[in-house]
């Protein structure tokens, strides 16, 4: 039986009381005045007056607790054929030396330090590194275009920010200097020094007095045994400033507090993802996203787990067996990744014929967030794996699960195309357009009551209106998700779209993640996407792009009717689904959601801003190609 609907419930009759019990797992340098103050801030503020340091919860606690031996992080790049792997006392090492840098070079608590960093070991150094010293981190993308970094720089104003001098990816090397160097020249806020890791694939010159050798200045550190203490900030202290990458105007800086934050990665790592201090969990995601931040960083350390840094690519580094791989080779217990990763890998390898060639023996649960998974890849997933998958749904804003299946409670039944059902904290509801909750089933605006649990950000970084009017005074008392979806009878959460991705035809609410569900279930079909294209007659008509399997080898006009027919069947004629493109490869954020938003602006003839965060532009080119072809743009 299942602990969660007791560990629930305990929650919500007595939420201080839940929440304190989960804050005897963090180390307090002084405890707090109240479990939750309700005058503070705009909702209220957790842990309110207790001092503490994230890094020292993440590294130093557990060297003192005589686990200094133990794996902490694990580094595994098929890009440059190398793994290396750090104890917690070699963590406390670097980090501590690279803290002692940074005080050398002018920062302090409550300055802020930029990370624009690739998937190497030392971007997970200069986080905590920043937390023990009490400044506040903004991790960047590796590789994001100069005017966008410049952006970050000027709202964020760091007095350091750290880099590299290349990132690596299949068939290319992305030099960073140089956009690095151009982001500066474009800001009005740049720092005052910049130190740079250089990497053997490809070096950088070095600006004179304002750039530092990485590797050189923590080297130097180390050898004459200079590092820092773990400087006490209050628990509503930032820890982070993490954008969002909106596509239009400026990004939002979302704010993570110190102290809450841990409490609730702590209690999740444990609970939700079910893994013990000393065994292997990895994140398969990207630190520049909040999934690199909560759960290659902050979760698995907090918990002394060790954390796997992966520098590759679910398929081509070298091929679709790499995820199966990195489970055997370091002992994996749980992989959290995104759905596209699982259907890039099944496109290649539909069959699953590279798994069993891996010993997966210590490899317990797979765990997918980040875009909707659909039921045909989780099907595939546990047929292939012979593991619970375990879909569950977050948000940058919040920082760990809103909704899932507790594997560390006991899981309960999964429903395909759910998310589970809400995790302590969180008393989510589906509202429609004027405020009003909707019957059990109904489609509508999936909104989380205020207070926000521990980890909930306070605000916006330099911008409190754009706060409340992005995410509270639309549903006063609640915090608006900007997710779409139904809660069932059962109390499972469905997440159908975002809002905005919500289509009218002729009067009908459709959603298009339910076309996208229905389309994923074609055996022939690997990933899809549908937006809504404006009509003259109807308002929207759904437009499909799909992207076959390799080796499937259809017709695509016969592949089109086929789904055209499906969808009729599965949903209905109101869907008025008449139209679905064969594509390549769908446009996509460097972490794996598909960018519809564009995709639609394309398919309308609008204009457009190249977004941020994309993977590879020229995939815009490739779709606009295929629209015009059947005469489907404008």
């Amino acid at each position: 039986m299942s602990q969660y609907p007791a560990t629930y419930n305990a929650w919500k009759s007595d939420p201080e009381g839940f929440w304190e019990e989960a804050g005897k797992g963090i180390d307090w340098f002084t405890p707090a005045t109240s479990v939750f103050n309700a005058e503070s801030g705009v909702y209220g503020r957790w842990f309110d007056g207790a001092t503490c340091n994230t890094c020292y919860n993440c590294v130093d606690r557990h060297v003192e607790a005589g686990h200094g031996d133990r794996e902490a992080v694990i580094y595994d790049s098929p890009v440059t054929d190398t793994v290396e792997r750090y104890s917690y006392a070699q963590l406390k090492d670097q980090v501590s030396a690279l803290a002692h840098v940074l005080r050398g070079l002018g920062v302090e608590k409550g300055d802020r330090v930029i990370i624009y960093m690739p998937m190497v070991p030392q971007a997970v150094f200069a986080m905590l590194a920043c937390a023990r010293l009490g400044a506040i981190h903004s991790v960047v993308f590796g590789g994001f275009a100069p005017q966008e970094l410049a952006t970050r720089i000027d709202d964020a104003a760091p007095k350091v920010i750290i880099s590299a001098s290349c990132g690596i990816e299949p068939g290319r090397v992305i030099a960073y200097k140089p956009l690095l160097d151009e982001a500066i020249e474009l800001s009005t806020n740049a720092p005052e020094h910049c130190v740079i890791l250089q990497r053997d694939t490809l070096g950088c010159d070095l600006t004179p007095q304002r750039d530092v050798d990485y590797r050189r200045a923590v080297e130097a550190a180390i050898a004459a045994g200079q590092g820092t203490e773990c400087v006490p900030v209050l628990v509503t202290d930032p820890l982070y400033i993490l954008y969002t990458s909106g596509t239009t105007g400026q990004p939002k800086g979302v704010v993570r507090d110190n102290g809450g934050h841990m409490v609730a990665l702590k209690w999740s790592m444990e609970h939700h993802y079910g893994v013990k201090p000393g065994e292997v969990f990895w994140a398969a995601s990207d630190v520049g996203w909040v999934v690199g931040h909560s759960y290659i960083c902050y979760g698995p350390l907090l918990h002394g787990a060790a954390t796997v840094v992966f520098e590759g690519k679910p398929v081509g580094t070298p091929d679709a067996g790499v995820f199966w791989r990195v489970i055997q080779d370091h002992g994996v217990v749980a992989l959290f990744t995104a759905p596209t990763a699982l259907r890039a890998i099944k496109k290649v390898d539909p069959n699953g014929s590279l798994i069993p060639e891996y010993d997966l023996s210590k490899f317990r649960t797979l765990f997918l967030a980040g875009e909707r998974s659909d039921p045909a890849t989780v099907e595939w997933a546990q047929a292939k794996l012979d593991r619970p998958v375990i879909d569950h749904w977050w948000q940058t804003e919040l920082g760990w699960p809103m909704s899932g299946n507790p594997v560390g409670l006991g899981t309960f039944p999964v429903k395909l195309g759910s998310p589970g059902k809400p995790m302590p904290g969180y008393d989510i509801q589906v509202l429609d357009d004027e405020g009003h909750e909707v019957p059990r089933g109904t489609l509508g605006n999936i909104v989380c009551k205020l207070p926000l649990p521990p980890s909930g950000f306070p605000t916006l970084w330099n911008a409190p209106e754009r706060f409340l009017t992005s995410y509270m005074n639309e549903y006063p008392g609640y915090y608006a998700t900007s997710d779409a979806g139904i809660i069932d009878e059962d109390g499972y959460v469905f997440i159908m779209a975002r809002t905005d991705d919500i289509i009218n035809v002729a009067g009908h609410r459709l959603s298009t993640g339910a076309m996208e569900e229905v389309i994923a279930s074609h055996p022939d079909i690997a990933e899809c996407a549908v937006v809504g294209k404006a009509d003259a007659l109807k308002g929207q008509m759904p437009l499909g792009l799909f992207v076959p399997n390799d080796g499937a080898r259809r017709n695509a006009q016969e592949l089109e009717a086929e789904l055209i027919k499906l969808v009729r069947a599965k949903i209905g004629a109101v869907a008025a689904f008449k139209c679905a493109v064969e594509v390549e490869r769908l446009p996509k954020t460097r972490s794996g959601k598909v960018l519809r938003g564009t995709v639609q602006k394309i398919a309308d003839g609008q204009d457009f801003k190249m977004p941020a965060a994309i993977d590879d532009p020229a995939i815009l080119d490739e779709i606009s190609t295929a629209l015009n072809a059947r005469k489907l743009i404008g």
